[in-house]
């Protein structure tokens, strides 16, 4: 693995999973979707997030993919390998394999599956990895959403791995959304940790203070639009950039997120199959894809313009 010198340069899309009829990875189409960020401008990608479904594919599943991507042409110093599972052991082999390709780094979430755990617990769960991977290579970007995961990293955690492991941890990607908390984690953290938000508005705030780039679910279509908006926060599209992104935010707050994300993509390709997920999430049907293609135009976001 080559050692960043600096944490998450550019935009690195939190890519979508594109899906076989079976609801098996599609390899082809998920390393096309790839290269064609990276031609976009995209500093990398990061494959199996939130966004990409990562916790409803299997250890073997997502190894074979990340595969598939390097095979495919990405370099694999350009990938931010999401390791997160919920047995150590699934965390440590994708870890290893990250390692093994060479990838930019891996990011990881605390232990999610129990709740109401101690801090010293969460930290003592990232020890054990960076332990038993035992490689000066190793870098992680901690991630924190506990929206979704239900166990989030507090200060106190964040600043013990940090006194543990020198030079492991090099980010943390603050998805909580909300902006009084990513500025206290700059406050308390940056320079020597670089906070970088999963929330699109907020990227601008986050640029000027040094946050130097972000993994975006939004940069699947718009990898420029948002990327402006952390590495250029004082260009002069800025503020159309930003209106551009919290009108489409305020559509899809009526939708379930992933599924309406892929239903972007499947209109801007005009390809259905974009629009399959895995279950507990259920794909936008007929009418669901037609009442989203309304509301984006309804909002002067035309389908010929998410690009």
């Amino acid at each position: 693995m080559t050692a960043p010198t600096s944490s998450l340069p550019g935009i690195w899309p939190a890519l979508l999973t594109p899906l076989h009829a079976d609801l098996s990875i599609d390899h082809e189409r998920l390393t096309t979707h790839a290269r064609a960020l990276l031609a976009a401008g995209a500093g990398g990608v990061t494959p199996f997030g939130t966004t990409g479904e990562g916790l409803s594919f299997s250890v073997a599943e997502r190894i074979a993919a990340v595969d598939a991507l390097v095979a495919g042409g990405i370099p694999a110093a350009r990938i931010l390998v999401h390791t997160s599972a919920a047995a150590p052991t699934d965390i440590l082999a994708l870890t290893r394999h990250a390692l093994a390709i060479g990838a930019w780094g891996c990011l990881m979430l605390p232990p999610f599956y129990f709740k109401g755990v101690s801090d010293a617990g969460i930290a003592d769960s990232y020890s054990w990895i960076v332990g038993q991977v035992a490689d000066p290579r190793l870098r992680i970007m901690l991630y924190h959403i506990p929206q979704v995961a239900g166990v989030g990293l507090s200060q106190e955690v964040i600043r013990t791995l940090l006194a543990r492991h020198p030079g492991v941890f090099v980010g943390i990607k603050d998805s909580q959304c909300q902006r009084e908390h990513s500025l206290a984690l700059a406050a308390a953290f940056m320079p020597q940790l670089t906070v970088h938000v999963g929330n699109e508005p907020d990227l601008p705030t986050m640029g000027r203070l040094g946050s130097t780039g972000a993994v975006s679910g939004l940069a699947n279509f718009w990898p420029r639009r948002v990327h402006r908006l952390v590495c250029t926060p004082d260009a002069g599209s800025t503020e159309a950039d930003l209106t551009q992104i919290t009108t489409l935010l305020a559509r899809l707050g009526g939708y379930a997120l992933i599924p309406a994300l892929k239903g972007i993509m499947a209109l801007r390709d005009g390809d259905a199959s974009w629009l399959r997920v895995r279950a507990p999430l259920v794909a936008l049907d007929d009418a669901g894809l037609q009442r989203l293609r309304e509301d984006l135009t309804a909002s002067g976001l035309a389908v010929d313009e998410v690009a």
